[in-house]
Formats: structure tokens, C-alpha cells, sequence
């Protein structure tokens, strides 16, 4: 049965609402279920509403359409995975632990039965420009916190330490994504440590002095 909007979830009295704010949490965790498993394309607003248990028009409004509703999730898993390389920086002011934080915090959110990365790094909607603008942001905003430990660091330029800071991002969420689903039973925390063990390697290779 289809529940209006004028129904509620069990446990709370027939005819009470959910705060807003409650409530687009809601439709927002029933969208994450049905994008992951279908993909925007093959995904319907019928679908978000039932896995809901909402009316459509309770859904509409909330979010005036699958676009907006898909751009206000990935906005959401965007900020997260930015979030946490952020944090992963700020942990210590050893860089070598910054490194290994930096790659675990791909491999966590990667981890996260939710699914919620298959938005960022494997949307069917890329030719998207407000898509596209948001996968970006990931890649774009993470370089740049890591590129200034890199430059403060090694003393490299600018334009070599943001290259160096995209490689980094680019091998944290791709190495990521292969472990999730071909690594062979390797724990997360095993598998991070490896890709980590292989970026310090090459990082601490542009030292300001000889030190290592």
C-alpha cells in the first residue's frame, strides 16, 4: 500500500507528519537505495516514493524532479569524501600517517554498505554538466588540501605539487573501487595500507634535504 501523506511510519500516531527535515532525509535515504541499484536513467520517482513509503506529490515537494533529487544526494556524498580526506589531513602532522589517513579515508567510504560512492565515481549521468561539476569537485578540492602538504613538504612548485596531489586522489579511489570488488579477500585496512605504503614511497622521493 502506498502511503499518503497524511500516513506515517510505524510508531509514530496516524495522521502526524515528519518534520521537513526529517522527512527529506527520508525520501533522501529511500533515493541512495535506488539510484545505487538501478542507476539514474533506469531509476523512477514511482520507485523513490514507494521504497519511501510515500505519495508521489509528497516527494514532488521536496524535490521538483530525479535531477535535483540525484544532484542534492551526490552534493551530499561529495562533501562527505571531502570531509573525510580533510580530516585524514589535519590527524597528525606526520606525513607519512597523513598519507596512509589520506588513503583509508577513500577506502572507508568506498567501504560503506551504502554504496553512496557508485554516485561520485560511477554515474551514469556524467555528460551531465551540474553532475559532472559535482565528480570534479571531489577530485578538485582534495588535490588542493593535499598539494599544500606536498608543497610545504618537498618544496616542489605550485603546478608539480597538485599533479602529485591528483595522482594521490586518483590512486586512492580507483585502487579503491578494484578492492571493494576484485582484491581477493584483502581486509580494508590491509589493502589501504599497501596503496599507502606505495604513494609514500614516491612522495617522500622529492625531499627538501636528504632526509627521508
Amino acid at each position: 500500500m502506498v502511503i499518503g501523506q497524511h500516513d506515517v511510519e510505524e510508531g509514530r500516531p496516524r495522521g502526524g507528519r515528519l518534520p521537513r527535515s526529517e522527512r527529506r532525509a527520508q525520501l533522501l535515504d529511500a533515493a541512495l537505495g535506488v539510484f545505487v541499484a538501478q542507476g539514474f536513467h533506469a531509476a523512477a520517482m514511482d520507485d523513490i516514493a514507494d521504497r519511501a513509503g510515500v505519495s508521489k506529490p509528497v516527494l514532488y515537494q521536496h524535490f521538483p524532479g530525479k535531477l535535483e533529487l540525484y544532484l542534492a544526494l551526490l552534493d551530499t556524498s561529495c562533501d562527505a569524501i571531502i570531509s573525510g580526506c580533510r580530516e585524514a589531513l589535519e590527524a597528525t602532522q606526520d606525513n607519512k600517517q597523513r598519507v596512509a589517513a589520506t588513503v583509508d579515508a577513500f577506502y572507508t567510504y568506498v567501504a560503506h554498505d551504502a554504496g553512496a560512492f557508485r554516485l561520485v565515481f560511477e554515474s551514469d549521468l556524467t555528460n551531465e554538466p551540474a553532475v559532472r561539476e559535482q565528480v570534479d569537485r571531489v577530485t578538485a578540492d582534495c588535490a588542493t588540501m593535499i598539494a599544500a602538504v606536498i608543497a610545504d613538504d618537498t618544496g616542489l612548485p605550485a603546478g608539480a605539487s597538485r599533479l602529485l596531489a591528483v595522482s594521490l586522489v586518483g590512486m586512492a579511489q580507483v585502487s579503491a573501487r578494484f578492492w571493494l570488488t576484485e582484491a581477493g579477500g584483502l581486509e580494508r585496512q590491509e589493502a589501504a595500507a599497501l596503496v599507502a605504503g606505495l604513494a609514500w614511497r614516491g612522495i617522500r622521493g622529492y625531499p627538501k634535504t636528504e632526509e627521508h
